[in-house]
């Protein structure tokens, strides 16, 4: 009987959840058209044409500059050498030292 009790108790949450949904999805939607867009891009392009965009500091050298070259360059190494370096890292870590003397 408890067992009842708790699938309709959770079926009725479901349906609660399901119509706020809907309901905020509907509502969402009729905001939305409400509001009054500029009929053309070019309003927009407009006003953010009287702003300047600055750069994020990441994207800037020294010097200021806007750097054009790529952020990240990523080489291929095969797998012996990412295996040596991987061991060469293991092997300097502060716990290894104790383990090897423990086997």
């Amino acid at each position: 009987m408890l067992h009842l009790l708790y699938i309709l108790a959770f079926t009725i949450l479901a349906c609660i959840a399901v119509a706020n949904l809907i309901r905020n999805l509907v509502m969402f939607s009729f905001i939305d058209r409400e509001r009054n867009y500029p009929a053309t891009p070019s309003a927009n392009r407009n006003y953010r044409s009287g702003r300047k965009s600055v750069p994020h500091p990441e994207l800037l050298d020294s010097d200021g500059n806007i750097i054009k070259e790529p952020l990240l360059v990523m080489r291929s190494i095969n797998v012996e050498d990412a295996r040596q370096q991987l061991d060469a890292i293991y092997e300097a870590s502060p716990g290894q030292k104790s383990e090897n003397h423990e086997k």
